[in-house]
């Protein structure tokens, strides 16, 4: 379970094919905090820690994580946003993340807004998930609200602080992002087609 407050960035040091599965070698700063079966979210996919060695540790995606997220489109030198698992009695910063992702979207537009920014992002209606007009979406781990919600698309606001510390700022049009959608939005939208 994650908040969706990111703590730091990673770079990606290797992607290694295994069968269907990639391992994914990880440089990163809070490295050393972690240990062998934790989970960490890169980029919102709560994948679990396998090996560690220096300031680099791996993680590896099944077939079915990467059908569903963005994994495939990784590449070496890549930033991802990572997020280990909240502790018990923390504050909930942002909300209640699994980690686990619902879909992709793509960036359709990025639009200054005098020392903020806007991003707009479509994805896939028939896949009956949905956003809510002041609810919460996780984009790529991170937790933000929702703004100008549309049936397949939606836009989030985003400060500065958000933009430095996060892999927002090496997003453009055409980027594919990783979406999970806000538990209680879920729960809305399967109510919503029990009644149709």
């Amino acid at each position: 379970m994650f908040t969706g407050i990111i703590e730091t960035l990673g770079t990606i040091n290797a992607l290694k094919k295994d069968g269907e599965n990639i391992h994914v070698t990880v440089q990163s700063n809070i490295t050393n905090e972690l240990k062998i079966d934790q989970s960490v979210s890169h980029n919102g996919i709560c994948l679990t820690v396998v090996n560690i060695e220096s300031d680099q540790y791996t993680v590896t995606a099944i077939k079915e994580t990467i059908e569903k997220t963005n994994l495939g489109f990784w590449n070496e030198n890549d930033i991802v946003n990572l997020e280990r698992a909240m502790k018990l009695g923390d504050r909930l910063d942002g909300h209640i993340v699994q980690g686990h992702v619902d879909q992709t979207a793509v960036c359709k537009s990025i639009e200054e807004a005098n020392g903020s920014w806007y991003f707009t992002f479509e994805y896939d209606k028939n896949l009956n998930n949905i956003t809510i007009e002041k609810g919460s979406i996780t984009v790529n781990g991170v937790s933000l609200t929702v703004v100008n919600s549309k049936i397949n698309e939606f836009s989030v606001a985003i400060i500065p602080y958000t933009y430095e510390h996060t892999n927002f700022k090496n997003f453009k049009v055409g980027t594919v992002i990783n979406l999970e959608f806000d538990v209680i939005g879920k729960y809305v939208a399967r109510l919503h087609n029990l009644h149709l």
